[in-house]
């Protein structure tokens, strides 16, 4: 816990830019009658039947100082999903950094070894190179940002029936064009201090 709460406490660096990684699985929910649109002093009507349309993945990668979100709408969340986002992460949107600080929970895909069941030897250690990584503890995955963020987006945008994979990635990437416009941040205020206090009985007894 202290660990991740370390990396909170940094200061903004373009160059080792802290970036908060997490998944969350969407139902994929479909309309089996039209809904009536809205009128005037009515609102829109829906049906309550649905069909079940399976479950898509989204990926929240999130920098907190700098407001900034990428989201990705995979089939599965798969060691496989996983290091492809990492890919992404190190070569195309944080390319010019020196060193990527991650912050992610400890789910068994969140591994270096995903990297090597998705790409050559060569490649995945390069990728591994790139990155600083710290997992939140077991049962402490509130102490990732991109879950906070995540749990805006259900909130704001999935709190309605989506039927498709192609909607679904329409409708979060429009939403995080909306923060990442607005350069909405996190200011994280829960420190290591406070967490020996608020927190004390997690801690070991030490008997002088």
């Amino acid at each position: 816990m202290e660990d991740v709460l370390e990396v909170y406490q940094r200061a903004y660096d373009p160059q080792r830019p802290v970036v908060c990684l997490d998944e969350l699985p969407v139902q994929l929910v479909g309309e089996v009658l039209c809904a009536l649109p809205m009128e005037r002093g009515k609102v829109r009507r829906e049906d309550y039947e649905y069909k079940r349309e399976g479950v898509a993945n989204v990926f929240m990668v999130f920098e907190p100082l700098a407001g900034k979100r990428y989201l990705f709408v995979t089939p599965r969340r798969t060691a496989l999903d996983w290091a492809e986002v990492m890919q992404r992460i190190a070569d195309e949107y944080y390319a010019e950094a020196e060193r990527i600080v991650m912050v992610m929970d400890n789910l068994n895909t969140h591994d270096v070894a995903s990297l090597y069941k998705r790409f050559v030897p060569s490649e995945a250690w390069r990728l591994r190179q790139r990155f600083e990584i710290h997992h939140t503890p077991v049962h402490g995955s509130w102490l990732n940002v991109a879950e906070i963020e995540l749990s805006v987006l259900v909130r704001q945008c999935l709190d309605r029936r989506i039927g498709d994979i192609g909607a679904l990635d329409r409708e979060v990437q429009a939403w995080a064009r909306l923060r990442n416009e607005a350069c909405v941040r996190v200011d994280w205020q829960f420190r290591t201090a406070d967490a020996r206090i608020k927190l004390k009985r997690l801690y070991p007894k030490i008997e002088p």
